[in-house]
């Protein structure tokens, strides 16, 4: 990849370029915690987004997308990012480091990446922490990973309209080989958990199916668990989000909420302890409890949070039933995308060989299957 992007940026504009990488991510357990300043525990992966960057001494910024064989060329004194638009995330982030105090000066641009479209690996995120990487080490900024994910999450926020936590670009810049990262989303600021998986790996299924209303569904989850909050707050003073509450809790939770809260409440609450318990798992490496877990997860999600579909409900619930598979569950925001599965290793052809059966009975499409490795977090090459 790093050879084609330099090939297509001397093409495009006669020089030779800086070199950056950000990769997408996974995210073991702790789904939708993240922007309750809860607990989440995911992991940088091998795929990601590739970023060729140089000056070009002009008051614009020329870019080109290989993926999508589109270029883009904004004014640095006056531009407006486009939601739906690739360059949006470029532009958001320029905007951000603006409004830092950083001088952004005009450069060329070239991407190009190897995340699956709508897998559920954060490609808006890599691409948002690829660009901050890049711009901090061609200008020389030195700007510190934390502000890059925090830039990233607010350019997400303001630019692409998704009240998105803090969880994916943080992985993306912080990642570490063979590690998944415990990640308090309060404090910002995590804990490398070893990840041992001995005779099994990790697999994505993408359902290949994205519902029409997830980001909607997501902002609407968000406003829901921000209202318990205020609610709750009148019997609980001290605290500040439901990462505060424990699930011995819940009773008296149950009491004062309205039915229609309680049972998002629940799923944030449980899924905070659901991470804390999955991290000490690992650690002993006890894989079997470890897949029990995604499966909790899975099920909180679908019934409790109601993020989930039929097509990711099929793929968890026959990925259960077969002797090779430790565990698994739906992985990101939910309405489509991916699961995550545990499988034995050696148990991998029969695991795709049943489940893309299975899955293209049902519903006629086709499963894709994205065999991931833990990698390295944002750097240039």
């Amino acid at each position: 990849m790093t050879s084609q992007i330099t090939q297509t940026f001397q093409s495009h504009f006669s020089t030779s370029p800086l070199l950056a990488f950000a990769p997408g991510r996974i995210n073991l357990i702790g789904e939708h915690t993240d922007y309750q300043e809860g607990f989440v525990f995911p992991a940088a992966v091998k795929q990601g987004i590739w970023v060729g960057i140089q000056k070009n001494d002009l008051e614009i910024c020329r870019l080109y997308s290989m993926d999508f064989d589109q270029e883009f060329t904004f004014e640095l004194a006056a531009f407006s990012p486009k939601k739906g638009h690739w360059a949006t995330y470029i532009m958001g982030m320029v905007a951000l480091l603006k409004q830092a105090g950083y001088q952004v000066p005009g450069f060329d641009l070239v991407i190009s990446g190897d995340i699956p479209v709508g897998s559920g690996l954060s490609s808006s995120a890599a691409l948002s922490v690829a660009i901050g990487t890049a711009i901090s080490g061609l200008f020389d900024f030195k700007i510190p990973k934390k502000n890059i994910a925090l830039y990233a999450q607010k350019s997400e926020h303001l630019y692409a309209g998704v009240k998105c936590g803090i969880m994916d670009p943080y992985a993306s810049a912080f990642g570490k080989e063979g590690h998944a990262m415990l990640l308090d989303c309060r404090s910002n600021s995590h804990e490398e958990i070893s990840v041992d998986l001995g005779d099994y790996s990790l697999i994505l299924v993408n359902s290949n199916v994205k519902h029409t209303l997830a980001d909607s569904a997501y902002n609407k989850r968000r406003e829901t668990v921000e209202e318990s909050v205020r609610i709750l707050q009148a019997t609980f003073p001290d605290i500040i989000t439901l990462r505060d509450l424990s699930p011995d809790q819940l009773g008296k939770v149950q009491q004062l909420l309205p039915a229609a809260l309680f049972p998002k409440a629940r799923h944030i609450i449980t899924e905070c302890a659901r991470v804390y318990e999955a991290a000490e798992k690992l650690k002993t490496k006890d894989l079997v409890a470890f897949g029990a877990l995604l499966k909790e997860s899975h099920r909180s999600l679908s019934h409790d949070y109601e993020v989930s579909c039929v097509e990711l409900d099929f793929l968890a619930e026959t990925s259960w039933k077969l002797e090779g598979v430790l565990g698994s569950r739906m992985m990101g925001g939910g309405f489509g995308g991916c699961t995550i599965n545990l499988v034995r290793t050696d148990f991998l052809p029969t695991f795709e060989e049943k489940m893309w059966a299975s899955y293209q009975k049902e519903f006629g499409k086709k499963a894709d299957f994205i065999p991931v490795q833990i990698g390295e977090g944002a750097r240039l090459i």
